[in-house]
C-alpha cells in the first residue's frame, strides 16, 4: 500500500492536542455499550418520564420484575440510574440530565 504524505499537519496537530487519552475513550465506549440494549433503552425511556419502582417499570414494559431488576442493576452500575427508598419500595430515576440528553439525541438522530 502506498503511503501518502499528509499536507494537513496543522489540523492533525490541533486534533491530537484535544484528543482524550485512551482510558477516557474506552470509558465512553463502555458507556455507549450500555445504550446498545433495547430493554435498557426502553427502561431509560420510561424513566425519562417519571421515577418508578421495579413493578411499575415491569408493567409498563410488559416484562418480568426479574428481567427489569437485572437491567436496572446494569444501569445503576453504569451510573445512569439512581435509587431512592420509601419504606420497602425502591424507586428508580435517571441520575442526571446527561442521560436524558444522550437518549433524546439518539432518538432525534434515528427519527430524522
Amino acid at each position: 500500500m502506498e503511503e501518502h504524505s499528509c499536507s494537513h499537519m496543522d489540523i492533525a496537530e490541533k486534533v491530537a492536542k484535544v484528543t482524550p487519552n485512551e482510558a477516557v475513550l474506552f470509558q465512553a465506549a463502555e458507556l455507549l455499550k450500555i445504550f446498545g440494549d433495547s430493554t435498557r433503552i426502553r427502561i431509560i425511556f420510561v424513566l425519562c418520564r417519571s421515577e418508578l419502582c421495579v413493578c411499575d417499570i415491569a408493567k409498563q414494559l410488559n416484562m418480568t420484575q426479574s428481567a427489569i431488576s437485572h437491567q436496572l442493576k446494569v444501569l445503576k452500575e453504569a451510573r445512569l440510574v439512581s435509587t431512592r427508598r420509601e419504606g420497602k419500595t425502591i424507586f428508580y430515576s435517571l441520575c442526571d440530565e446527561h442521560v436524558k440528553t444522550i437518549f433524546y439525541q439518539a432518538m432525534e438522530h434515528v427519527m430524522e
